[in-house]
């Protein structure tokens, strides 16, 4: 497939201009795009652990799609600062191959990140907040306890745990959802008449805050986000069936000790 025109529908998909909006750092970050493209390498980020699977199964992609920035930052100050990040981006460049960082834009845009985890969990009435573009909203087919809900989660997303805020109604409804870390947009959840929110890496105090609303918040692994590979993985075949598509999904959950 001609690489521009990959770039180009994905682009179309999910726009650049949300980064922009959520002051957020994507598109190329290593290397130059090649004229065509036939083997993608998708990964949550791009670390020494995928690289060194890539070296030892011996691949060379013609590109990298990751969700994560690889490059957090300009890319000026990150190499300066980040010396694990400047040794892996030299090595990629000596290897020629590009690395292409989609993040908010796939969070946000229609049949991205968050649209398909509130698939996974069978949502119906799946739709985008009014006022936070990022957050979905969608209505259980039958109502449940709170922690039926849980457990309910914890099955659909392949989870062993989750953080359960129970400061709300004992039924569950209706649901909001932001992949990783949204857990400051609850308020948010809250009031467009959910009975539970769903993120993740929420802190001490926000966790407070939730309690004395009297609300219910699931705290979710940032890893629930791996669901990115799949997922990119059949929008870019619709683009062409013939690319190669390889899944790196090779980030472990904390150890619950």
């Amino acid at each position: 497939m001609k690489t521009k025109l990959l770039v180009t529908k994905l682009g179309k998909q999910f726009p650049k201009r949300i980064a922009k909006e959520n002051n957020d750092f994507v598109g190329l970050m290593c290397g130059k795009l090649k004229e065509e493209t036939k083997t993608i390498v998708l990964c949550l980020d791009f670390d020494d652990v995928v690289y060194e699977k890539m070296m030892k199964d011996g691949s060379k992609p013609d590109l990298i799609l990751t969700h994560h920035p690889f490059i957090y930052g300009t890319k000026k100050y990150v190499l300066e600062h980040d010396p694990v990040k400047r040794e892996l981006f030299h090595k990629m460049e000596k290897l020629d191959i590009p690395i292409y960082s989609l993040h908010t834009p796939f969070d946000t845009g229609k049949g991205g990140m968050n649209d398909a985890l509130m698939e996974a969990l069978e949502m119906e009435d799946i739709h985008q907040d009014e006022t936070e573009p990022m957050m979905r909203v969608g209505r259980l087919k039958e109502e449940m306890e709170v922690h039926e809900f849980v457990r309910y989660v914890k099955e659909k997303l392949h989870l062993p745990y989750g953080l359960l805020v129970h400061s709300g109604s004992d039924i569950v409804k209706q649901v909001s959802l932001i992949a990783g870390g949204g857990s400051r947009e609850w308020n948010i959840a809250m009031a467009n008449g959910s009975d539970i929110y769903i993120s993740g890496d929420a802190p001490h105090h926000m966790r407070r805050d939730i309690v004395l609303n009297n609300f219910n918040y699931l705290d979710l692994p940032h890893e629930i986000e791996r669901i990115f590979m799949p997922t990119m993985k059949k929008i870019l075949l619709g683009f062409d069936s013939s690319l190669n598509i390889v899944c790196y999904d090779h980030e472990e959950l904390p150890e619950l000790v």
